[in-house]
This record gives structure tokens, C-alpha cells and sequence, in this order.
């Protein structure tokens, strides 16, 4: 493994791709930490120290899909999840319109379709970004429940109308560039922009989290709550491990269907007569019904909320309620989302009868199984069994924090990473990251991080005095990671020291 990481250091491309994604990753991690104009994020901090639960609630969980900018009040406060929920609408809207249909097959349809893509993440980022500006002007207790402002002191320090005009812009264009550092990740870098950006947001939290472990097995004298034992600590160390491996293990799990090919004779040679595998994925969808499903929930969530606190309506902050997490119709609702959007995902991007064609126009069929329609019916059916499923491991995997939060009265920063919307989709990305580098790998003919490239042209007795000598030939890695280090520094000494 760790052979493997010196590789992606040494081949030129792929180094180029890591060091232009961890510069990208590093800016959007700047922006989450930058206030708005006229916003005082210390009263939100204060108020969210002394709520043990909050990272439960709905803004708690948003606060993690930003990677901890929404509480910090910075210009990166809504994320990426506007552009998000707009892909999802259009690609519901793409199923049932005809003409978006049309203009998605056309040859530049893409384009077309991602460029309405943007025009509607503007129109959500103002709605969002206006009711949320309102709801801290007008009534931040109401959306943030306990929240006092004669204990905790105002949010908004400026003009109210241009912190309005003000706050709304920042909002909207910092989700903006969020989306274009995903995109250029993407075209340019290694791996999913998006999928990366929401990832290194929710690992964030790590510290937090390994603070609040800590605390929970050794409290200081006189700090009431429950202290664990080393009984409860091996407990938990097993059931991570055991979630993580159940979550790898699904994310990769694929039955395979025999294929036999027939003889086939083309001039004065015989082709074909040979036996393979078609993989089809158990979760095939990966982990993209669970972050169409948190998209979803989140956003009437936010409209009810932002909604309750700008006009001091009840009714809206009842529904807010409703759809948060604890109450049944929450649970209900999730379960059902993640098991349609499996299937809806499946729909989309799998074809089974352009799979049959291919197999019959090659000479392929699946023993037992006739050519033709009858296979593509097979495939479906196969298929729809095996999403099945992958749903139903979504769903409890995606629920079980909630179940440790509520029965065993663990930290909800800490439960997340025992599975959960968040951890599902950390592991989903960095394994697919982690594909795309293996790829880039065994074209330069070097060790895969899964398996082992087809050639080696090094002794392993030399691997390891190799490994250390590459490391220290790439000056540009060590100038990068010293900076980061200067900064992290000079950031810490700031918070820690200079404004204590």
C-alpha cells in the first residue's frame, strides 16, 4: 500500500493531477473559514459548545455536508448542496419531460443540461441564502432552538438592509465556486470534485470527533456523564471495523453472470469459444441514492426552517420538525428515498437490452439463458434482485448512527463514523478515487493499490531504499505539504494565541 502511494508521487501525470487536487480541496477548506461581512460567528459557537446533541439536528447535519462553514458563518455556508439538489431536479425532470429528454440525447445535450444545471444552483442559492439571512436578522432562535440572544449576544453587527443585499451575494457566489473547483477537479485533477468536496467536509469533523472519543473514557473530576470502560472501548474499536469492512465489502461486492462465446472461423482462424464473467454490481447505484436522499430531506428541511424563523410562523417550524431527524416520518422517508433512488439510478444507467444486443451481435450468450430478449429480461431481473439488495444495506448502514445516538446516548459526532450519510459517503469516494489513481498506475505499468500490475521492473529487495530515494526527489510535494504546514501554524497560533 504504501509502495503505491510512492508510485502516484513518481509518475509525473498523476502527481501533477494529486498536487493540482489538494491545492483545489485546500482553497474551498480557506473559504469555509471566512465570515461573512457584518456576521459575528462567535455567539453560533458558544450556543453550539453547550449543545452536546446538535450535530443530530438539521442544522447540524448540513453544518457537516459544509464542512463545519454553515456554523462558522462563512461565505462557503451553503456548500454544494444547492448544485445538488438542482442536478437532482433536473435529472427527475429529464425522466418525465419530454423535451429535456430530447435535449439530453442530442449531441451537446450534456452541456446544455449542466449549463441549466448552474441557472437553477443560482436561483436555490438566493432563495436559500435570502430566507437564511432573514432568519438570522429576524429570528435566530427559532432557528436555532435554545438560542439566546441576551446570553449569547447578536449575530449581525452591521446595517441590516446591506447585510441582506450582502450576505445573500457572498452566499450565492461562494456555492458557485465551489462548483467550479469541483468541475475543474474533476476535468483537471483525480476523481469526483464534487463527490471530494463534500468528503474532505466531513472529515472535518474527524478532530472533533476523536475529542469527543476521548473525553467519553477519561473525564476530568467533577464532569458529570457517563465514563466508559476499556470493556466499551474494545466494544466500539470492533463494531468500527466491522462497519467499515461491511461497507467496503458491499461497495465492491458484484455476482457474476458466465458468459460463453461461440466459435467463430475468419479466414484461417478460429475465434471466440472461450468462457467470461459480466460483474454485475450489488450496489450499483454506490452511493448516490444516499446523497439524492439527504439532498432531498435537506432541502424543504431548510425552506420550513428558514421559513419559520424570517416570518415567526409556527406552522413552518412544525414541518421542519417533522422532517428531522428522531421523528418516524423522517425514518420513513429516507428508507423510501434511498430504496427508489436506488432503483431510479439503476434505470438510468443500466441497460440490459443493449447488453443482450452486444453479447448476441458478438457471439456471447449466458448459458441456459436464449439470446436476445430473453437475456435482456434475465439481466433485469438479476439485477433488480441484487439492487434490492444494496438498497436495504444503504438504508440500515445510513440509519445506524441514528440508533447508537438515541439508544446509547453516543455523541452524534462520533456515531456518524460508524456509518451514516457521512460515512457512506467518504468510503464510496475514496474508493473511487483511489480506482481512478490504481488506473493511472497499471498503465505505467506499476502496483495497483488492489491488485498487482502486469509488470515489474524492480527487484522488491530494492523497493524499499527505492521508495525512500523517490520521496526525496520530489521537491515540489515537500514545498507544497511545508506550506501547509507554515499556514496550519500561523492559523492555530492566531486562534490560539493572538485571539484567545
Amino acid at each position: 500500500m504504501l509502495s503505491a502511494f510512492v508510485d502516484c508521487i513518481k509518475v509525473p501525470d498523476l502527481r501533477r493531477k494529486i498536487l493540482f487536487t489538494l491545492a483545489l480541496l485546500f482553497v474551498a477548506r480557506v473559504g469555509a473559514s471566512i465570515p461573512l461581512p457584518g456576521l459575528d460567528p462567535k455567539p453560533l459557537h458558544d450556543f453550539f459548545a453547550t449543545q452536546a446533541g446538535s450535530g443530530s439536528s438539521l442544522i447540524g447535519l448540513y453544518n457537516m455536508f459544509t464542512g463545519g462553514a454553515f456554523l462558522k458563518g462563512a461565505i462557503f455556508g451553503l456548500g454544494v448542496m444547492p448544485y445538488i439538489s438542482a442536478s437532482i431536479i433536473l435529472q427527475l425532470m429529464s425522466a418525465v419531460v419530454p423535451t429535456l429528454a430530447r435535449v439530453q440525447k442530442d449531441q451537446n445535450g450534456r452541456q446544455r443540461i449542466a449549463q441549466y444545471t448552474r441557472y437553477l444552483t443560482v436561483l436555490i442559492c438566493l432563495i436559500q441564502g435570502i430566507l437564511l439571512v432573514l432568519a438570522l436578522m429576524n429570528y435566530p432562535e427559532k432557528l436555532f432552538t435554545g438560542f439566546n440572544k441576551e446570553v449569547y449576544g447578536e449575530i449581525v453587527v452591521m446595517n441590516r438592509a446591506w447585510f441582506l443585499i450582502n450576505s445573500t451575494i457572498f452566499l450565492t457566489a461562494g456555492t458557485m465556486i465551489l462548483t467550479w473547483l469541483g468541475d475543474r477537479i474533476t476535468q483537471n485533477g483525480i476523481g469526483n470534485g464534487i463527490s471530494l468536496l463534500i468528503t474532505i467536509g466531513i472529515l472535518s469533523s474527524l478532530p472533533r470527533a476523536i475529542s469527543q472519543t476521548w473525553a467519553m473514557f477519561y473525564r476530568p473530576v467533577g464532569v458529570e456523564g457517563t465514563q466508559y470502560g476499556l470493556f466499551q472501548a474494545v466494544l466500539m474499536l470492533a463494531l468500527l471495523l466491522t462497519v467499515m469492512a461491511a461497507m467496503i465489502s458491499m461497495t465492491q461486492a458484484t455476482r457474476k453472470i458466465p458468459v460463453q462465446y461461440a466459435k467463430r472461423i475468419i479466414g484461417h482462424k478460429v475465434y471466440g469459444g472461450q468462457t467470461s464473467f459480466l460483474p454485475l454490481k450489488v450496489n450499483y447505484a454506490g452511493i448516490m441514492p444516499v446523497i439524492f436522499a439527504s439532498a432531498i430531506l435537506l432541502f424543504p428541511q431548510q425552506i420550513f426552517a428558514y421559513l419559520g424563523a424570517a416570518t415567526g410562523v409556527s406552522l413552518f417550524q412544525r414541518l421542519s420538525y417533522i422532517l428531522m431527524h428522531g421523528s418516524w416520518f423522517y425514518y420513513l422517508s429516507y428508507g423510501t428515498m434511498i430504496l427508489g433512488f436506488s432503483y431510479f439510478w439503476v434505470s438510468i444507467m443500466f441497460r440490459p437490452t443493449q447488453i443482450a444486443d452486444d453479447l448476441k451481435k458478438n457471439g456471447g450468450y449466458i448459458p441456459g439463458v436464449r439470446p436476445g430478449a430473453a437475456t435482456a429480461e434475465f439481466l433485469d431481473f438479476t439485477m433488480t434482485r441484487l439492487t434490492l439488495a444494496g438498497a436495504i444495506f444503504l438504508t440500515v448502514i445510513a440509519l445506524f448512527p441514528d440508533f447508537l445516538y438515541f439508544s446509547f446516548h453516543i455523541p452524534y459526532t462520533v456515531a456518524m463514523f460508524f456509518g451514516g450519510t457521512g460515512t457512506l459517503i467518504t468510503v464510496g469516494v475514496i474508493l473511487e478515487t483511489m480506482k481512478q489513481m490504481e488506473t493511472h498506475l497499471l498503465e505505467k505499468q506499476y502496483d495497483g493499490f488492489l491488485q498487482k500490475g502486469k509488470a515489474r521492473g524492480k527487484a522488491s529487495s530494492k523497493r524499499f531504499s527505492e521508495m525512500i530515494s523517490s520521496l526525496l526527489q520530489v521537491k515540489s510535494l515537500w514545498i507544497f505539504l511545508g506550506i501547509l504546514a507554515l499556514v496550519g501554524s500561523l492559523a492555530w497560533w492566531v486562534h490560539h494565541v493572538v485571539t484567545p
